[in-house]
């Protein structure tokens, strides 16, 4: 990955919006033959001409032009950010008001190690660098902020709420940066594009293997990398950029205002056993018999755990007490298959056993059970082509033009594919 230099993004950013090398010497304070010296280190990094050098001016090439579009997001984020921190931090000295002009690079490299390990030490040792680099990053970062950006604790470093708000710009920056650099070389005919999705569990079973493979056939060398885990946690890696995308049951209403929330389809849960099932083909089921029997559930408030709760407590009963809490899709079906337990699941996500005929639904409307199932991004994201690209796929396949026997027959087959 190349890594961009702040203070020549900045040179590169004045020279495209003045289209002189001359204009842009006077914002950004820097030596004419220092921006010359810049815009061609930046070229010889990405690879390709950003400017045409004309007796007229400087005018962007295309590859210029999408560059440019990046840099500036990411330079608004970061003067954003630096707004932001002034207003919110401790003062530790008389910084720099607009101090995102001198931010560097590596001080921002440092600093988000130091967040990420909460410890000199082993930052230095993921950047390959010196202890006291770290160290004298960090100080000058405080410095030219005038704002205290950690704390010591028991755990080690720990940024303070100025500190956590400019992590969260930083990497949301340096996304933007990313992005513009694949999109140039997407230009150049090179896809190196890299997604990162965030996948719940209904998302794993269908949606997410057939939009891969969809995408992965029309853009063979795109790198995904799936993560899943705690809805509270991917949202956290959403916002701060370590995350494009977040599909799965949407929230209603929405945790924080930084992000969208796109539905796909609506969902509808029931309540499933394992074929042969004492309960099995039995017709008009209540809460009471559903009771003595023992459950797989998600932990406490994910949307399918409080339908679980929500039954019994609409039946003004206690909720059964032999239960085992996991949100894993290979241990549901295990455990349901192997006992007599029951469990609140989506169809969509066992379309597979059910046609195999090995899991069954039970005769039990769960009232108000339907969910609407989509996509969340940041607010302000703006998608590369290819990025825009999967989220079509995503649109395609959950679509009401693809019928629920398609669905079926569909998610059995990306199973099997992957087993």
């Amino acid at each position: 990955m190349i890594r961009l230099n702040l203070r020549h993004l900045r040179a590169f950013a004045q020279v495209a919006a003045t289209g002189s090398i001359s204009a842009a010497s006077g914002k950004v304070f820097l030596s004419q033959p220092a921006i010359t010296q810049a815009l061609a280190k930046l070229e010889e990094a990405i690879g390709t001409p950003l400017f045409l050098r004309k007796s007229t001016g400087m005018f962007l090439t295309e590859a210029g032009e999408l560059l440019r579009a990046r840099v500036d997001r990411a330079l608004f984020i970061l003067a954003r950010a630096a707004r932001r921190v002034v207003r919110s931090g401790r003062s530790k000295s008389a910084g720099f008001a607009n101090f995102d002009h001198l931010l560097t690079t590596v001080q921002l490299r440092c600093f988000l190690a130091l967040c990420e390990t909460g410890n000199y030490s082993w930052s230095a040792r993921n950047l390959g660098v010196s202890r006291p680099s770290v160290h004298r990053a960090i100080n000058d970062l405080e410095r030219i902020s005038g704002i205290q950006l950690f704390t010591r604790s028991a755990q080690g470093f720990e940024p303070t709420h100025a500190g956590d708000a400019l992590r969260q710009s930083a990497l949301l920056a340096f996304a933007e940066l990313k992005q513009g650099l694949e999109e140039v070389s997407m230009l150049l005919g090179r896809d190196t594009a890299r997604i990162v999705l965030g996948s719940l569990p209904l998302a794993r079973s269908f949606i997410l293997p057939k939009a891969i493979n969809d995408l992965s056939a029309i853009r063979p060398d795109v790198r995904i990398e799936a993560r899943d885990g705690a809805y509270k946690d991917m949202l956290h890696a959403l916002r701060y950029g370590e995350m494009d995308i977040l599909i799965g049951a949407l929230r209603d209403p929405l945790p924080v205002d930084d992000v969208v929330q796109e539905e796909l389809f609506v969902d509808r849960l029931a309540i499933a056993a394992r074929a042969g099932h004492p309960l099995a083909g039995k017709r008009r089921l209540g809460a009471d018999t559903l009771a003595q029997f023992p459950w797989v559930t998600p932990s406490p408030n994910i949307p399918t755990r409080q339908h679980f709760d929500a039954l019994f407590e609409n039946a003004a009963r206690p909720a059964p007490d032999r239960i085992v809490e996991t949100s894993s899709l290979i241990l549901i079906r295990g455990l349901l298959l192997g006992s007599d337990r029951l469990t609140i699941i989506s169809r969509h996500q066992i379309a597979g056993e059910l046609e195999e005929g090995v899991l069954t639904t039970l005769d039990f409307t769960l009232d108000g059970s339907d969910r609407p199932i989509g996509i969340t991004t940041r607010r302000d994201w703006s998608p590369t082509a290819t990025q825009s690209l999967f989220l079509d796929l995503l649109r395609e396949i959950c679509s009401g033009n693809m019928t629920w026997m398609q669905m079926k027959k569909a998610s059995h087959t990306a199973v099997r594919g992957l087993t």
